[in-house]
């Protein structure tokens, strides 16, 4: 999952907003907003749209379902601080190093993670609601003995996030039938034995148009060219050039307002990983773990927030999709975690 900071910059002192009940990106949970300036614009100058293989169908607009109860965990499995609570946790700024016993405990979290995720993905097919994905993957996960680390993180009700073709990111599991042709990303974090592991994927549910697929292809090879920068020393900004770089041959769009994050003991913390070209500064050091997961457009890659407070939703109506891993900074590169 995503993180945000209400500001056009990461203010280190502001708080974040609970709730975020308002229309546009800025009052979204687990968003940052980045500073477009100089050179970093781009990525935004070229048109979209132009991939080359075809258009995708025409779809019915994403409308929300019914949202069930929250499904209860069994008082034995251990919680998360901000379970309890609807104020969305600050991110923290502790940079989340790992010794050999700790790394052992992520590796067990992502493991989970990564078995969850592959699981899930075998639901997706047309007519599954995204509500029943979430009451399968919530067993899974209790059954292993961890907690789904999205359920009650600032008011979240489901254990899963499930995010349907413009849906960008945080979409809530709901009534609505998957359609044929749709792309859903099914965004997994469990918290295991104190530690979190997180993970998501794009899936083609049914028979999908070859726009979409090539969508959903690159998305994945954006995230892989991210990781494939990183090792001990590495400046961060290079997961963002990279990304970049492959995103705009390809005539996509890289979304700017979700960012990764640090991921260990707790949920979110810093590093702050921005997925575009960016000037931040920054390195990463050996034992380090955090999340990349890029967003891509077909169209904009601005934002509208449905007032559920979470779901956020191209302003186009164009098909988003994301890919996300964690990730574990090793001396001569990065250890994917959450790879199955």
């Amino acid at each position: 999952m995503a993180i945000r900071v209400p500001s056009m910059e990461l203010h280190r002192s502001a708080p974040l907003l609970p709730g975020g009940r308002g229309k546009t990106c800025l009052q979204k949970p687990f968003l940052v907003q980045a500073n477009r300036s100089g050179g970093l614009e781009k990525a935004n100058t070229r048109l979209r749209g132009t991939q080359g293989s075809g258009q995708p169908k025409k779809r019915v607009p994403l409308t929300r379902g019914t949202v069930s109860a929250p499904l209860p965990v069994p008082g034995n499995i251990p919680r998360p601080p901000y379970v309890g609570t609807k104020d969305v946790p600050e991110i923290s700024k502790e940079i989340q190093m790992h010794d050999k016993e700790s790394i052992v405990h992520m590796r067990a979290a992502c493991e989970l993670a990564a078995h969850v995720l592959e699981y899930a993905g075998t639901l997706v097919k047309p007519s599954v609601t995204t509500d029943e994905i979430d009451k399968a993957v919530h067993k899974m996960i209790i059954d292993a003995g961890a907690y789904p680390s999205p359920l009650g993180y600032g008011g979240f009700p489901k254990s899963v996030c499930t995010s349907v073709n413009e849906c960008m990111c945080h979409g809530i599991p709901d009534s609505r039938k998957l359609q044929d042709g749709d792309i859903i990303n099914i965004d997994v974090t469990v918290y295991l034995n104190g530690y979190h592991g997180d993970t998501s994927k794009t899936f083609l549910c049914g028979e999908v148009d070859e726009a979409s697929k090539r969508l959903v292809k690159i998305t994945e090879e954006c995230l892989l060219r991210g990781i494939s920068t990183c090792k001990h020393g590495t400046s961060f900004k290079k997961i963002g050039r990279r990304i970049s770089e492959h995103a705009e041959r390809h005539g996509f769009g890289v979304v700017e307002c979700f960012v990764g994050h640090g991921v260990g003991r707790v949920f979110h913390s810093e590093p702050i990983i921005y997925h575009q070209r960016n000037n931040k500064p920054g390195q990463m050091v050996e034992g380090q773990t955090f999340t990349i997961e890029p967003i891509l457009s077909m169209g904009s890659i601005d934002c509208d927030m449905w007032d559920d407070g979470w779901t956020a939703v191209t302003t186009d109506g164009n098909l988003a999709a994301q890919f996300e891993h964690t990730i574990l900074i090793t001396r001569t590169g990065a250890e994917i975690l959450t790879r199955r």
